[in-house]
């Protein structure tokens, strides 16, 4: 959708103040992706304050280890937490499960149980590996108080988190939900159509739906969102271009572009106390 071929009527008054979410890096993408891809923890802190100061409310936190690959490790989660609060103490953090081809549902699940953070994504696509744990990831969420966005890739992931809703696996105050927009292997860019059918099978059973695009269509669908009442996530997990096919600069152009969407189209952002 070209940004300026969005009605009039969909604009300002009637949408909600915007959560911005950042996701810097990933499970899989390195420095060879692009330059600007921080894998460190003194990166990724610093990353997470320049986009804090482009305005976004969330960062995505993923980890890597001494070769820069995927982690789970709660140690390495506590290090970059505590450096991230000290650069952006503004910004609230989101830890990923996500396995990544790797890890076990017990292993997510341990994760969960060593930090109880304050917010995590977890995938019902691998949560679906073991059911048993997965009733238990949800129950120690709510009983912890960590604020669960559930990632769904596909269709079938949605109708897994409405049955698990109706079956009182995830509870009636556990309804946030991602919506991830093409894939990353093989790459698939997002399609914009994708975006409404998505929803229409969600059918409203979310208290709050963000979105997620690979590919250079990314602030394609990102726009969109802003005009369906939707948030949004960016940055260079899931896209590093733009949309004329160059490099973006770094996650924080990301980040610009849609914050100058959302001021374009008069929607506030939320304040950074109000981001959970």
């Amino acid at each position: 959708m070209p940004i300026n071929s969005i009605p009039a009527h969909q604009v300002l008054e009637v949408l909600p103040p915007l959560k911005v979410t950042v996701a810097p890096n990933g499970a899989r993408m390195t420095k060879r992706d692009h330059p600007e891809l921080p894998t460190t923890i003194e990166d990724i802190a610093a990353t997470a304050q320049k986009c804090s100061d482009a305005g976004v409310h969330e960062l995505h936190l993923h980890v890597r280890d001494k070769d820069s690959k995927h982690s789970l490790d709660p140690g390495l989660y506590r290090e970059a937490i505590c450096a991230v609060s000290e650069k952006a103490p503004d910004i609230e953090i989101q830890i990923t499960t996500e396995a990544a081809g790797i890890y076990g549902v017990d292993t997510q699940f341990e994760t969960l149980k060593q930090l109880a953070p304050t917010a995590a994504s977890v995938s019902v696509r691998e949560m679906a590996r073991d059911e048993q744990i997965a009733r238990q990831v949800y129950g120690f969420a709510k009983t912890a108080g960590t604020h669960i966005q559930h990632i769904l890739y596909s269709y079938e992931d949605i109708r897994k988190y409405r049955a698990w809703l109706a079956e009182g696996v995830i509870g009636t105050m556990q309804r946030d939900v991602l919506l991830v927009l093409g894939q990353y292997a093989p790459p698939i860019s997002a399609q914009l159509q994708t975006l409404p059918q998505m929803l229409a099978a969600l059918n409203g059973e979310s208290s709050s739906w963000a979105v997620c695009a690979f590919g250079p269509t990314e602030q394609q669908v990102m726009c969109a969102a802003l005009c369906m009442n939707g948030n949004v996530r960016v940055g260079f997990e899931n896209n590093l271009y733009r949309e004329t096919g160059e490099l973006l600069r770094d996650n924080v152009e990301s980040v610009s572009l849609v914050v100058q969407h959302a001021n374009r189209l008069g929607r506030p952002l939320l304040e950074k106390a109000q981001a959970l």
